[in-house]
C-alpha cells in the first residue's frame, strides 16, 4: 500500500512542480539557458585543468542546476501544502506523512535529470561530445546524490515559511551560494575574499565532487563535506518538522 501511495504522491509532487511556472523558470529552465549561452561563447576555451570549458561547465553549471531544483522545489511544495492547508489534511490523513514527504523529494529527481540531460543535449549540440558515457553517468550520479541535503535545507524552509517567503528565501540564498562557489564564473577569476569563503560552501564541494568525476582528482573531502551536510540538512529539516505549525 505505501509504494502505491508513493508513487501517487510521487505524480502528485510532479504535476504540482509543472503548475508552478515561476519555480520551473528558476529551476529548470535558467540554469539550462545558462550553459547553452556560456557554452556557445566560451565552449572550445581549454581550462586550467586541461579539459574544454564545455565539459567543465558540465560540472558547475549542472551543481546549479541541480541545487536549484532540489533546493526549490520541494521547498516551496511543502510551503504551499502548509499555506493552504493541505499539509495538515495530510497529516491526519491515512497516508503517513513521512510518505508525502519523501515524495516531494522524489517529484524533483527527474527535474534535476531532465536538467543534466539537456545541458549535455545542447553540450554535444554546441561543441560535440565533450565526456564518454562513463564519467557523464558518474557526474549523473554524483550530481543528484549530491543534490539531496539541499532538498532537505529547502523543505526545512518549507515547514515555517510561507510559499512566497520560502520563494524568497530560498533565492536569497541560492544565488549568492552559487556565485561564491564559483559555478558561474571560476574561482580563479573572482576576488580573494571569495576564494576563501568557497570552501564553506556545501554548493562549492558538490561542484567539486562532480568536476572530480571528469578530471580524476582526489574527491574523499568533498565526498565527505557533501555526507556531513546531509547529516546536517536532516537535523535542520528534523528540528522544523518538529516545530511545524499548521
Amino acid at each position: 500500500m505505501s509504494v502505491a501511495v508513493l508513487r501517487s504522491e510521487t505524480g502528485e509532487g510532479l504535476r504540482a512542480i509543472l503548475r508552478e511556472p515561476t519555480a520551473l523558470f528558476f529551476s529548470v529552465l535558467m540554469p539550462v539557458g545558462f550553459y547553452a549561452l556560456f557554452t556557445t561563447i566560451f565552449g572550445g576555451q581549454q581550462q586550467e585543468n586541461g579539459l574544454s570549458f564545455a565539459a567543465t561547465s558540465l560540472a558547475t553549471y549542472g551543481a546549479f542546476g541541480v541545487v536549484s531544483v532540489m533546493l526549490l522545489n520541494p521547498g516551496i511544495g511543502v510551503a504551499e501544502d502548509r499555506t493552504r492547508g493541505w499539509l495538515r489534511v495530510k497529516m491526519v490523513s491515512a497516508t503517513p506523512i513521512g510518505v508525502s514527504l519523501a515524495a516531494r523529494l522524489l517529484a524533483a529527481l527527474p527535474y534535476a535529470l531532465g536538467v543534466l540531460v539537456a545541458m549535455t543535449a545542447a553540450s554535444v549540440l554546441i561543441t560535440g561530445t565533450v565526456i564518454d558515457p562513463v564519467t557523464w553517468l558518474r557526474l549523473v550520479a554524483a550530481l543528484v546524490l549530491g543534490g539531496l541535503p539541499f532538498a532537505l535545507f529547502g523543505m526545512a524552509v518549507g515547514f515555517v515559511a510561507s510559499s512566497n517567503a520560502a520563494a524568497a528565501i530560498l533565492n536569497a540564498v541560492l544565488f549568492p551560494m552559487v556565485l561564491a562557489s564559483g559555478l558561474w564564473i571560476p574561482l580563479g577569476l573572482m576576488p580573494g575574499f571569495i576564494q576563501a569563503i568557497a570552501p564553506f560552501l556545501p554548493t562549492y564541494h558538490l561542484a567539486q565532487l562532480a568536476m572530480a568525476q571528469i578530471t580524476g582528482a582526489p574527491a574523499l573531502g568533498h565526498l565527505l563535506a557533501v555526507l556531513a551536510t546531509t547529516v546536517l540538512g536532516a537535523l535542520v529539516a528534523g528540528v522544523a518538522y518538529r516545530n511545524l505549525r499548521v
